[in-house]
């Protein structure tokens, strides 16, 4: 349905969803890219140490094991240790250092976040039609164009570099250790710097790739942003009975004070105003209840059965109803002309006004 087409942006609620549901933009060639910075990067700064370790490493293996006439368990034991310990001085580096700037990352595209929803089993992932649509989605078509052009470059620039550097790559054989390898690694850096470089571009256009994916993923219909709208503000019906009833509930508490007033003017069944002047406090009058129409009906009917006094005053009732909430005093302007209404009211009950 034309309705249920997805056309529109995606909400903060939407996208925090999508969040909590591990649904986040990332693009794995930065990633990617990130680790090769960081080999490349570890390789330029430990290669020298690296050489000299591996160096010192054969020199002694070579030098203990002429000393030795036999085989021993404590040969074993000692020749193991070194190995070890070559290999975590040599390894933990190359290993730790790009681990970390794919960590980095990673988090620098998702921000931290642990999420326990993709643990769970989902069955559609083995079902052949979402494979299928899968296989033939824009996605894939746009991965495998991205991987023809990255074997496409890696090529290139590996033909070049070798085509390049062969001759001088054949003179280190001539050369001492450690400037044939000061020689190798200017030139793998070199290399490295190219294939970085190229592939920095890719992961740039592979990201914008992802983003404009995520969006057109997450984007909803009318129909979502409806139903949204609905559990955040509350369903528009379930609020309109919610105000119904607060008004029933108001309109009740009103009419139970009507027959605390001491006059209800009335104009004289459009509008009627329930007043109150309290004695002891000597303040204006109180307007306890007003209504219109069926409203001022009640009002006048409840004051009529509890005994409570009814005028007719058309302007008056009006003016009262139009500038007076409930259970405030009136304004200035009517304390006149009420007060002579509650004189006349509290002679016929004997009451004093003051």
């Amino acid at each position: 349905m034309a309705t249920d087409s997805k056309t529109e942006k995606a909400t903060p609620k939407r996208r925090q969803d999508e969040r909590k549901k591990g649904n986040v933009l990332i693009s794995k060639d930065v990633i990617a890219v990130a680790s090769l910075i960081g080999s490349f990067f570890t390789l330029k700064l430990i290669f020298p140490q690296m050489v000299e370790k591996i160096y010192i490493y054969f020199y002694k293996t070579f030098e203990y094991a002429q000393t030795q006439t036999e085989i021993t368990n404590g040969f074993v034991t000692q020749i193991s240790w070194e190995i070890a310990l070559a290999f975590v001085q040599i390894a933990a580096p190359v290993i730790c250092i790009p681990a970390f700037f794919s960590i980095l990352a990673t988090v620098a595209q998702t921000k931290p976040i642990f999420v326990t929803d993709s643990l769970k089993p989902k069955f559609n992932r083995i079902n052949p039609l979402e494979g299928m649509k899968k296989l033939f989605s824009i996605r894939s078509l746009f991965d495998v164009i991205k991987g023809i052009i990255k074997i496409t470059i890696l090529i290139v620039i590996l033909y070049s570099f070798i085509s390049k550097s062969i001759l001088t790559v054949s003179r280190t054989i001539q050369m001492d250790v450690m400037p044939s390898s000061a020689m190798i690694l200017d030139l793998t850096m070199s290399l490295a710097f190219k294939i970085c470089l190229a592939f920095i571009v890719i992961s740039a256009f592979d990201y914008f790739f992802q983003w404009w994916e995520y969006e057109r993923q997450i984007k909803m219909s009318k129909h979502e942003l409806k139903e949204e709208y609905k559990q955040m503000e509350g369903d528009p019906q379930i609020k309109s009975k919610i105000k119904e009833l607060q008004r029933k509930m108001a309109m009740s508490r009103m009419m139970q004070d009507v027959p605390k007033a001491d006059v209800v003017i009335k104009n004289p069944t459009h509008y009627a105003v329930a007043l109150k002047y309290d004695l002891e406090k000597e303040g204006a009058p109180i307007l306890l209840a007003k209504g219109q129409d069926a409203v001022a009906l009640r009002i006048i009917k409840t004051a009529e059965e509890n005994d409570v006094f009814v005028l007719e005053n058309k302007p008056l009732a009006r003016a009262i109803y139009a500038t007076t909430d409930i259970h405030q005093e009136i304004p200035d302007d009517f304390y006149g002309t009420v007060a002579e209404i509650l004189v006349h009211v509290y002679k016929l009950k004997n009451k004093k006004l003051i």
